[in-house]
């Protein structure tokens, strides 16, 4: 039997599932309408359907490194709860996608989803995901991931608070146990420091522009005459730098010390210039708006219902 448009719309209507799953079990029903819907339940795409408009702000980030230490990965998963959070199956999968992602060849979340899982060929990482929501009864969002690929140096992680806070950062140069040595402490470094940079160099033009025009328009309010403006402007953007940049943080351990002079000092004791070549901290639910409900009212929902 043909399936028209018409037919994987009304589908999708009635279930709430994706376009392509709704066309996908309407072919292996033959275009019966109820039997593709069955086929959507007890994949569990209809369930996870409805649940997909909740808030999933809550959950974990995970790290995975090869044992070689060639590869790593850093992900977020989403899940609406901090119950479901410490889930011992939810923290299976968040690490089993750590693993995916740290071999995958995805550019973006959507490609890396359609990807068969590293752990079940037979399914791919959606369906996994999907499975769990139908089986915790959550929405569940796979929310971005950072790959990590070291042919030289190391590759180092740290996780804070139980899957608040983790951090990933990739060295070369020195040798290998000054290295690990110095990664550990950058990592703890990035996660308590935040810097959104590696140098003054990787920070955007207009993030730049931006900046000196707050302080412009600060030091004019202040009153300040228009020739120091610009002296104190610049002045603020090396604050600025010093607070975003890592290499010009000061190190948490010795506020004596810059990351820039911490890394000097490490470089002269291995007898080799070490640098960082990249880093990635995520937080677990930054920049997702949270959802506040009221207790009382939350209540009275389910009394009237």
């Amino acid at each position: 039997m043909q399936i028209t448009a018409k037919m994987v719309s009304e589908l999708r209507e009635r279930t709430g599932a994706g376009m392509m799953d709704c066309k996908k079990a309407l072919n292996e029903a033959n275009g019966d309408m109820d039997k593709a819907i069955e086929i959507l339940r007890e994949k569990g795409l209809a369930a996870a359907a409805k649940k997909a408009g909740r808030v999933a702000a809550e959950g974990l980030v995970e790290t995975y490194i090869s044992e070689d230490g060639k590869r790593g990965a850093i992900i977020e998963l989403n899940c609406e709860t901090d119950f479901v959070a410490k889930n011992v199956d939810f923290a299976e999968l968040a690490k089993n996608i750590a693993k995916h992602a740290a071999y995958s060849n995805a550019n973006s979340v959507e490609e890396l989803l359609e990807e068969k899982f590293i752990v079940d060929n037979n399914v791919s990482v959606k369906d996994a995901i999907t499975a769990l929501i139908a089986k915790l009864g959550e929405n569940m969002t796979f929310r971005r991931f950072e790959r990590f690929i070291a042919e030289e140096g190391v590759i180092s992680d740290y996780i804070h608070g139980g899957g608040r806070i983790a951090v990933m950062v990739q060295l070369k140069g020195g040798n290998e146990a000054v290295l690990k040595e110095v990664a550990k402490e950058l990592a703890l470094q990035i996660a308590a420091a935040n810097p959104l940079y590696l140098n003054k160099e990787d920070v955007p033009a207009d993030v730049i522009e931006k900046e000196k025009e707050i302080y412009r328009q600060q030091a004019l309010n202040e009153g300040k005459p228009e020739k120091v403006v610009e002296k104190m402007v610049e002045g603020r953007l090396q604050k600025y730098y010093k607070e975003v940049c890592l290499i010009e943080q000061l190190w948490i351990r010795d506020q004596d010390l810059t990351i820039r002079k911490y890394l000097e000092n490490k470089s002269k004791e291995a007898g080799n210039e070490i640098t960082v070549v990249k880093f990635a901290r995520f937080e677990k639910g930054e920049g997702i708006e949270k959802k506040e409900e009221n207790f009382a009212e939350e209540v009275m929902k389910q009394v009237k219902m």
